[in-house]
């Protein structure tokens, strides 16, 4: 047979038992372990962490108990063995971190010698087995009878007993012989006990669940039982439990180790046997051992005091004796024979008694029983408290022999010792509160007094009586009473805390005064009165002989100059009372104090005035002042002040400070000659009063006297007169004395400013009544008053007596007004009180309202500064009150004519053209290289009124009577023949009022004797009204100088004027006469062939003219043309025929115009035309005349404007309230019309200088007067203004024939192209807000070559109607025409943002995305659109369109995506033959999609308009973007087939219908 061969070896993965696989003979996790006994790094950490831990918890417990360089040898041996550890662990880690290769050879090596030693052992193991085991295997002899008995019983019962008795325990006894054994074994010790002898100390115990406890309180607890009922069976100890504890340094632990418990447990139980007094043994061990135990732990906590909190010098441990006594000295500085100590010590005559503590010196048995119960026999063993209640019943006891010692010299005075610490308070002054009582106390850790006043800690006066208290007291009577008189200077200071003045002790006198109050060492203080540098009051203080704790006070009034050295001479003034010397200036300051005069006061009489009232009840101790000064005597309840205020000192430092000046006001009252009545106290004694007699009456003597003290000398000499004091009203000796019997009283009171906390001066003037009764509800009585205040912290009395006297000077002058217009008021022909009502009349004032509600008001008032009267006007709840642009104008004239009825009659009529006026926006026009205002007022005079348009155009505003108001072109000189530089003559002007014009108005406002024929301008000063002395031709007026009303005969003999020397022209009133005499001849039109027609200046504008026949235009206020037509502009009341134009009459040269400087007018070299004079050629002007379409051809003159032109406030109010705009497809805000008019004729004027400065367009003659023609790249341009109602500008476009001699133009726009830039013209260009420069675009446009306009017109188109865009387009696109805000920074903001230059265009539209989320019938919400402003430029020889961007200009990433899209569209979509500009937009808005994009809208869905700013501003839902650029509301179009939207083929949108009507 063949040999077996051989296994081969496995690899050593695949060896049963690696890997874990179960198959192997080592334990599983010990494969590959290593050869030798290992231990894992984290099990290593963990055991040096916690010896680590283990040795700092031994050092805890056992450093508290040794000395300082025990514990510092033990901290530091623990550090360096901790650090040797962890040094060594830490380079364990090291090497064990870099040995990774090592450890792997380890463990194969380790697992081979495991394998190999597994081979060996298993071969010795079956080796033995077959030599030793196996040769003496014999099979064991069954035991059938057992084998027998478990198969059928389950049991076997064959054990050996033995097994049961060793091994099986017995059964427990059941808990009812357990409770009958407890109960019988507590029998038997109760029995013991009986029958025993038992110690006092004992008598407390329990006995329960067979044993007794016996319980020691504060010492110990000890269990014991017997084994047996047998009287000789010893006691058996059970457990011990030791009660002392040391709270304060034991941290909470048991001061007994269990060792040394089980000590004393063995020991005191081998004493129990055979011993007949067990029970007295073992209180005998544990008794000694607890005592021994508490002197240790007291001995402990004095060491941790002395060496923790106190030193040497304050406690120190004598002697200490374990388990005797412990003796502790305490209060080492103290000089005493004996020393303070105390001993805690055992009894030694009688074991059995607890710790006792012995004194030295020694308390009383009773303090020392108290002691020892809180400190050692409590549950709170403490040395520290044993000793603080030591020192507390010492420092008690020092300090009530203490008070003894007071009380010997302090008689009936009130001491207290309370308090722990103990304190003794001692008062000083009576009454006193605590805090200002001297508080003295014992120092717990040295034993010495310590002394302080709480409220004064800072008094130097406690040093030096502590130091007396601890030394010799001899000298402690004197140092209360100085204390007594710091305290009392301290209670001065707090008195005058809160009042005018400040307390000081000295005074810096450079020579000591002769009185022997103020010597050095006398007790008093110097009170500085704030308000009167030169008083001070003196307060002596004084110790009452019978009561030394209360003070006396006695007052003088020093009066003090101030010097720099002693060459300095005092005047004899400074003696007076006045606050304030008058001194010459120094540039040394004078720092000494010279007392000049010193008076003594009556203490009792300067606090018990009138009204003080002196309690009747003294006490033996005080006098009890009463003081409540305001109840009446039979309720006066006497008033409880705080100890620390002195009532004396702060009634007479009050007096001084109110009295005094009252005393310089009546001092200085007297040297005005103003009499008075003095100081007096009013009616229950609530205030000073200074009564006034009566006050003189302003006058010319008065004011020049005032001129001269605030001017000084040249005042007097008639230089710098103020302009009005010429004209200050003249005070009739009637209204005087009117006044003077109205006038009650007048007083002077003084009061604090709550808010300032400033002194001012009241002064009440009481009047009976007024002669104007108001509609106020505070002023229907008979008793009427008048507050003034003047402050008095100048201390210039007589500046504040000049103040009364101006106050005054108003009352007097403004009654001089209202005392006449009093009159008038009553007088009902004049129907005053119909035009205005009296609001409120306070003597000072004057506020009356009128307007239709009389809600605005004027207040009238007497200026001191201008010398005259000023007005003041405010606006009502739903008004304004226009007046405040003439509020100077009408201040001149009242102060020229001092008659408020005229105020009155001009206030009524100018209120309506006023309001109107003031409804034109003023704002200033923004986005302009000069901002300038849209209208500015500039008021001449109460009824002449001038307005600038954008400080090119005005207009002169003249108000007349009979609800009439001529308004006249005020760039048109009224004294000369050239028009004023500053101003533009406003074109057209003439025929746009012409449709304002009222013709009934005009007539009721013309006399029955005016001419037809108008004056030439330069005749203006014979009569007109800027003539000083010119007086209305005609009409009666409402308010003469009389109140009466004039007479209605048209033929008044003083209405006369002389011949006129100028011949009637036609019947024209709207046609200017010849400018000069000697052109006057040749009728209406014969001024034209004149040389110098454009000096043509205004007629006068008092002078009637002609009305049309027939050829009125149709206005809103003249539905039906006239064939009469009245114009005539003067004035019909007696003011206006003799106003001057301007307020500035004296101060404004000759030759200086209006708006340089305001000028009066002057009269013309050239005779004056009488208004007599009738025309020849009246019937000339009917209708169906020759002069028809001359007539209108004269009122576009334009010097057409220059004559004035009558319109009734209603048409005023239709010109300047702002309306809707006629076309109603420009969505703007409402604009009046005046604004539009002019803002039309601004850029038909602007149009005309563009055309003039562009090279590129060449203007036309155009045969009708204001249409602009012009002529561009073969277009005919003419702009036009809409004759009908003249707001509007419209751009007509024709196309010119080709020349003969050239070939007619490649391409040519179509007619539908040409309307889409009339409309485009229409309603963005020329459309409010009027800007100039969209004229510069528009007209750059149109230079641009036909292929590339055909596609702008393209992009206006989709502008003008975006719904011909169909539904593919996804952005809305607006063609800026000025350079918007948010647009990238090229060209200025508000310039002309369409830029040419080297054939490329440079131009901004606005893109706006049109919002998702709307149906069909749904409206879209564009409030939330994304907009943006996209610079594009094109190129013309290239035909490229792409975005204009600058080198370092950060975009967002839609607009980047923009320019992408361009640039790939210039690059696949290149035409040659077609311009690409209007492809490439389509396509951006096509194919443009923001980077967060909603998903597409459905593909029926409508567009809507845009959102954004373009050129003016945003809108909000649902509206145009831009309100300058509305969108067109126009049916869409059926536009035909379309082919596909690419280069050079796209849809011809459908012709826009639009364009103006």
């Amino acid at each position: 047979m063949a040999p077996t061969p051989l296994p081969l070896p496995l690899p050593l993965e695949q060896m049963p038992g690696v890997g874990g696989g179960g198959g192997g003979y080592l334990p599983a996790g010990q494969e590959g372990g290593p050869r030798i006994n290992t231990m894992s790094m984290s099990v290593l950490i963990d055991f040096i962490i916690q010896r680590t831990y283990h040795e700092l918890t031994v050092l805890a417990e056992l450093l508290p108990r040794k000395t300082d360089m025990e514990r510092k040898v033990e901290i530091y041996d623990y550090a360096a063995r901790t650090r040797h550890l962890f040094t060594r662990l830490n380079a364990l880690v090291k090497w064990g971190n870099s040995v990774s290769k090592v450890d792997k050879s380890s463990q194969i090596m380790s697992f081979l010698d495991k394998q190999n030693m597994l081979f060996v052992e298993t071969a010795d193991m079956l080796a033995r087995m077959s030599r030793e085991t196996l040769v003496r295997a014999r099979l064991p002899n069954f035991h059938i009878p057992a084998a027998v008995e478990v198969l059928t019983t389950g049991t076997y019962n064959r054990l050996p007993t033995c097994i049961r008795e060793r091994i099986v325990p017995a059964d427990a006894i059941t808990p009812a012989e357990k409770r009958q054994t407890l109960l019988r074994l507590n029998q038997v010790i109760q029995h013991r006990l009986v029958t025993g002898k038992l110690l006092p100390q004992m008598r407390e115990f329990r006995i329960r669940n067979g044993r007794v406890t016996f319980e020691v309180k504060h010492e110990f607890s000890v269990s014991l039982t017997v084994m047996g009922d047998n009287p000789t069976v010893p006691w058996r100890l059970l457990d011990i439990d030791v009660l002392v504890e040391d709270k304060e340094t034991g941290d909470g632990k048991s001061l007994v180790h269990p060792l040394q418990v089980n000590y004393i447990h063995q020991l005191i139980q081998a004493r129990l046997v055979e011993n007949p007094n067990a029970l007295s043994e073992v209180y005998n061990c544990l008794h000694y051992f607890c005592q021994s135990l508490q002197l240790e732990v007291l001995y402990t906590q004095t060491l941790r005091l002395n060496y923790e909190r106190l030193d040497d010098n304050n406690i120190t441990v004598e002697e200490y004796v374990p388990g005797v006594k412990l003796t502790v000295s305490y209060w080492r500085d103290l000089k005493s024979e004996l020393g303070y100590r105390l001993t805690v010590q055992s009894d030694p005559s009688e074991i059995g008694r607890p710790l006792a503590v012995v004194h030295v010196p020694s308390l009383g048995a009773k303090e020392s029983a108290e002691v020892a119960d809180r400190a050692v026999r409590s549950e709170h063993l403490s040395m520290e408290r044993l000793i603080v209640h030591t020192v507390y019943i010492r420092s008690v006891s020092r300090l009530s022999d203490l008070k003894l010692e007071f009380q010997a010299f302090l008689k009936d005075v009130d001491f207290n010792l309370q308090g722990t610490p103990a304190i003794l308070t001692v008062p000083v002054l009576s009454p006193c509160l605590r805090a200002e009582q001297i508080h003295i106390t014992i120092d717990t850790h040295t034993g010495m007094f310590r002394c302080h006043v709480p409220k004064h800690l800072d008094c130097p006066i406690t040093e030096e009586m502590q130091d007396c208290l601890n030394g010799d007291r001899g000298k402690l009577p004197a140092l209360l009473s100085e204390l007594r008189f710091w305290i009392t200077h301290r209670r001065c200071d707090k008195t005058l805390q809160h009042l005018p003045a400040t307390a000081t002790e000295t005074l810096p006198f450079l020579t000591p005064p002769e009185q022997e109050l103020l010597q050095p060492g006398r007790h008093k203080i110097y009170v500085k009165l704030h308000r009167h540098p030169n008083i001070v009051l003196v307060v002596q203080l004084k110790e009452k002989s019978t009561m030394p704790n209360e003070m006396e006070y006695t007052f003088h009034l020093g009066f003090v100059a101030f010097q720099k050295d002693e060459q300095d001479v005092i005047d004899d003034s400074a003696k007076q009372l006045v606050s304030v010397v008058a001194q010459p200036h120094s540039d040394i300051p004078k720092c000494y104090s010279k007392l000049m005069r010193l008076i003594e006061f009556d203490t009792f009489v300067a606090t018990h005035g009138p009204g003080t009232e002196v309690d009747a009840e003294v006490s033996p101790h005080k006098r009890k002042s009463n003081g409540d000064l305001l109840a009446p005597p039979a309720k006066q309840q006497k008033t409880i002040f705080p100890a620390y205020f002195i009532p004396e000192l702060a009634h007479v430092v009050a007096m001084c400070d109110e009295k005094i000046p009252f005393m310089n006001l009546a001092q200085t009252l007297s040297k005005h000659n103003i009499p008075h009545s003095g100081l007096q106290v009013e009616a229950n004694a609530t205030s000073l009063v200074l009564k006034i007699l009566a006050l003189p009456q302003p006058g010319k003597t008065t004011f020049v006297n005032q001129q001269q003290q605030q001017q000084g000398p040249a005042a007097g000499t008639g230089e710098n007169k103020p302009s009005g004091a010429s004209g200050l009203p003249k005070i009739e000796p009637h209204v005087w004395d009117d006044l003077m019997r109205r006038v009650l009283s007048i007083s002077v009171r003084s009061q604090t400013n709550k808010n300032s906390q400033v002194r001012i001066w009241v002064v009440e003037f009481v009047f009976y009544s007024t002669p104007l009764q108001s509609s106020h509800q505070k002023e229907q009585g008979s008793r009427r008053t008048v507050y003034l205040t003047y402050e008095q912290a100048n201390h210039d009395f007589s500046k504040t007596v000049e103040d009364l006297l101006n106050d005054w000077s108003k009352i007097v002058y403004l009654y001089t007004l209202v005392y006449d217009f009093a009159e008038q008021l009553r007088n009902k022909r004049l129907s005053l009180c119909d035009m205005l009502v009296v609001k409120s009349y306070s003597y000072m004032n004057l506020l009356l309202g009128y307007g239709p509600k009389k809600e605005v008001s004027c207040n009238i008032y007497w200026s001191v500064q201008s010398h005259g009267f000023r007005l003041t006007f405010v606006g009502g709840m739903s008004a304004v009150n226009a007046h405040s642009m003439m509020r100077d104008q009408l201040a001149q004239h009242l102060n020229q004519q001092h008659s408020l009825t005229q105020i009155a009659q001009i206030l009524h009529e100018t209120y309506n053209p006023m309001s109107s006026i003031a409804k034109l926006p003023v704002l200033p026009f923004l986005g302009i290289p000069v901002p300038v205002l849209s209208f500015c007022m500039l008021a001449q005079s109460p009824c002449l009124m001038r307005l600038t348009y954008q400080a090119v155009y005005c207009l002169e505003l003249r108000f007349r009577a009979n609800r009439l108001v001529s308004i006249r072109d005020g760039a048109s000189s009224r004294f000369e023949r050239n028009v004023v530089e500053e101003f533009t003559p406003i074109q057209g002007l003439k025929a746009f009022l012409s449709k304002y014009v009222d013709e009934s108005a005009a007539y009721r406002g013309r006399a029955a004797h005016e001419d037809d024929n108008p004056l030439s301008p330069m005749e203006d000063a014979f009569g007109g009204p800027s003539s000083v002395a010119g007086v209305s031709a005609g009409g009666s007026s409402p308010f003469l100088c009389t109140g009466m009303r004039g007479p209605q005969s048209p033929r008044d003999s003083g209405l006369r004027f002389p011949a006129p020397h100028t011949p009637p022209s036609s019947s024209n009133p709207h046609t200017p006469a010849s400018p000069h005499p000697s052109a006057g001849a040749a009728g209406g039109s014969g001024a034209q062939g004149h040389g110098n027609f454009n000096l043509t200046s205004p007629p006068a504008p008092h002078m009637p003219h002609p009305s049309p026949s027939g050829l009125m235009p149709s206005s809103p206020l003249n539905p039906q043309p006239s064939p009469h037509m009245v114009h005539s502009p003067g004035p019909n009341t007696l003011y206006m025929q003799s106003h001057q134009d301007s307020p500035f009459t004296a101060m404004s040269p000759a030759n200086n115009n209006w708006p340089g400087s305001p000028s009066m007018p002057r009269p013309s070299p050239r005779p004056g035309q009488s208004p007599e004079h009738k025309s020849t050629g009246g019937g000339a002007g009917g209708a169906g005349g020759p002069d028809r379409a001359g007539s209108r051809v004269t009122l576009n003159r334009p010097w057409a404007g220059a004559v004035p032109t009558l319109l009734t406030h209603e048409a005023l109010e239709t010109l300047c309230r702002p309306s809707p705009h006629p076309n109603k497809d420009i969505n703007v805000p409402d604009m009046s019309p005046l604004e539009r008019f002019l803002g039309c004729v601004y850029m038909r004027r602007q149009l005309h200088r563009n055309i003039q400065s562009e090279e590129t367009l060449t203007a036309l003659n155009s045969t009708e007067p204001g249409v602009v023609l012009f002529k561009v790249d073969g277009l005919q341009c003419q702009v036009v203004l809409n004759q009908m109602h003249m707001q509007t500008l419209h751009l007509k476009i024709s196309q010119l024939p080709p020349m003969p001699d050239k070939l007619p133009p490649p391409f040519q726009l179509s007619q539908d192209d040409l309307m889409v830039i009339e409309q485009y013209f229409d309603t963005r260009v020329a459309a409010p807000p009027y800007r100039p420069n969209s004229l510069h675009s528009i007209c750059r446009l149109l230079n641009l070559p036909a292929q590339v306009l055909k596609d702008f017109v393209q992009i206006m188109r989709l502008e003008l109607k975006p719904e011909l865009g169909g539904d593919q387009l996804k952005w809305t696109v607006q063609m800026c025409m000025r350079m918007p805000p948010s647009a990238v920074p090229i060209v200025p903001i508000g310039n002309a943002c369409v830029v040419l230059g080297r054939m490329k265009i440079l131009f901004f539209l606005q893109i706006t995305r049109i919002p998702y989320g709307a149906g069909m019938g749904v409206p879209k919400d564009w409030k939330d659109s994304p907009s943006l402003v996209l610079p594009i430029v094109y190129d013309i020889q290239t035909n490229v369109t792409q975005m204009a961007e600058r080198t370092g200009q950060v975009t967002s990433p839609t607009m980047t995506a923009a320019s992408t899209l361009l640039r790939r569209f210039a690059e696949f979509n290149a035409q040659q033959n077609q311009c690409t500009l209007f492809p490439a937009i389509t396509d951006l808005l096509t194919n443009l999609q923001l980077a967060t994009e909603m998903p597409q809208p459905p593909p029926n869905q409508s567009i809507g308009p845009p959102v954004g700013v373009g050129v003016g501003v945003g809108v909000g839902v649902g509206s145009s973007p831009n309100p300058m650029m509305p969108m067109q509301q126009l049916q869409p179009q059926q536009v035909g087939p379309q082919g596909p939207v690419g280069p050079g083929v796209y849809p011809q949108m459908g012709p826009n219908p639009g364009g103006p009507q």
